[in-house]
């Protein structure tokens, strides 16, 4: 019964651990079984969502160009968990996934109303990177250090010269660099707020 029980629990903890980026990778992937028609109802859409389809602002960022593009940001996506995927329990990785969307969309909609469709995760996992790097500044590890350099190097770079070399390539389309600003920035607020959440006093 011992051994039946550890075996639950490790399968538990697996769950719970790959839960988000399973959710987000399997969703992408249904997306992309829809084929085009299913793509161009559930991308990022300014004319549409001004008429009312507010669903978009969710499902564009799980709608990707192609297969090589849906690859491309899952491998992205499992890097990143496996580096930073224990910061947080399941429902703290939920609530700063949708917080880094909102923030997403928010400054899609405000502060670049020239960008009138958007497709891909690259934005959201800037976020989960960046409030992953957060939960780990207090005890600043080498590793920790490189990764926050670096994506700060690299969000410089496309801010003041555009996407990095290559990566409209690899992604089969124009990379929209703002979405990784915003995420970064959402991932920022998502960490404060899931860490006062969780700091809050339980109401009886």
């Amino acid at each position: 019964m011992g051994l039946h029980k550890i075996k639950d629990g490790n399968k538990k903890d697996w769950l719970m651990f790959w839960g988000v980026p399973a959710i987000i990778i399997g969703v992408s992937v249904v997306i992309m079984l829809g084929g085009e028609p299913v793509k161009e109802w559930l991308r990022y859409d300014r004319v549409w969502i001004g008429q009312g389809e507010a669903w978009r602002f969710l499902t564009g960022h799980f709608t990707h160009l192609s297969w090589s593009h849906l690859a491309l940001n899952s491998a992205g996506l499992l890097l990143i968990w496996f580096l930073i995927g224990r910061s947080y329990a399941f429902l703290g990785w939920v609530q700063i996934t949708l917080i880094t969307v909102a923030t997403i969309d928010t400054a899609f909609w405000f502060l670049n109303p020239e960008l009138y469709w958007y497709v891909g995760m690259s934005g959201l996992l800037h976020g989960l990177l960046v409030a992953g790097i957060i939960t780990r500044l207090r005890t600043l590890d080498v590793e920790t250090g490189i990764l926050l350099l670096l994506l700060v190097a690299k969000i410089g770079y496309e801010q003041f010269n555009g996407p990095v070399p290559g990566s409209e390539g690899t992604s089969g389309g124009p990379v929209v660099v703002d979405a990784h600003l915003y995420g970064a920035l959402g991932g920022i607020l998502g960490a404060l707020l899931t860490r006062i959440r969780a700091s809050a006093p339980s109401s009886i």
